[in-house]
Parts: structure tokens; C-alpha cells; sequence
């Protein structure tokens, strides 16, 4: 199905000191999400709309309490959870791209993950959110 809201956002920005003030703002925005959030402090509510979706594998997460919850459990299975940015941020209108590489230790050791970010943003916050992860 597809959201009517993504097909009908405008194309591009003509005015460059829009475009720039746009990219600066998630570029800032997507630097808390992966250094702050997902490194494990509670600041979902900061950083994500009331009426956030998060599109993960397998299933979605509604709002900043889901995403807070998601967050914490993943947080519960590894311990000394970090991330480096690889890719980007790369920002087109009010889209938001990311690779990231993530380490920590499992059950059975460390581990390291590979993962791509896709962010909707409106008003300052992240609205809609796209994650695919594989173990490296």
C-alpha cells in the first residue's frame, strides 16, 4: 500500500537558503537519532512525532513510547551498543539517508551489524522511519 502523503510530498526545493537550512536541521536531527538514541538514552520523545511509524523487519513501531520500548529491549540483548555513520547522513527535501555500522556484546561475544536508515522528517521530527540490519 502507499502512503498518499509520501506520493504527494513536493519535489525538490528551488530556494537554496531553504534547502541548506533544511539540510543543517536533519543533518543535526539524524546525528541525535543514531549517537543519542540509539546509543541508549531516552530522548524519543525529543526527536520523533506523536504520530511516528517505524517500518522495522518484520514488523512496526508506533510513537515515541514504542520506539523508546524497541530501543530499550534492543539495548537489554547488547550491552555497549555504538554505532559509526559510514554513509551520509544524505538529505533530499524532507528525506533523511544513513549507513551505519553498529558493535556490541552479545550473549556469546561481541558482534557487528551493518544497517541503512531512512528517515521522513516534518516540523524538526522524525515522522516515518525505514531500517534494514544485517549481521557483518
Amino acid at each position: 500500500m502507499t502512503d498518499p502523503q509520501v506520493m504527494n510530498r513536493p519535489r525538490g526545493l528551488t530556494d537554496h537558503r531553504a534547502l541548506s537550512s533544511l539540510g543543517a536541521g536533519a543533518h543535526r536531527l539524524y546525528r541525535r537519532w543514531i549517537h543519542e538514541l540509539w546509543s541508549g538514552r531516552r530522548v524519543a520523545e525529543q526527536l520523533v512525532s506523536p504520530d511516528f511509524v517505524g517500518h522495522l523487519p518484520n514488523r512496526e513501531v508506533r510513537g515515541p513510547a514504542g520506539l523508546q520500548a524497541e530501543i530499550d529491549r534492543t539495548h537489554l540483548t547488547l550491552k555497549e551498543l555504538s554505532f559509526v555513520v559510514d554513509v551520509g547522513p544524505i538529505v533530499d527535501g524532507d528525506m533523511v539517508a544513513a549507513r551505519w555500522i553498529a558493535t556490541g556484546a552479545g550473549r556469546n561475544g561481541p558482534v557487528r551489524y551493518t544497517g541503512n536508515d531512512l528517515l521522513r522528517i516534518a516540523n524538526g521530527k522524525v515522522v516515518e522511519y525505514w531500517s534494514g540490519t544485517s549481521r557483518a
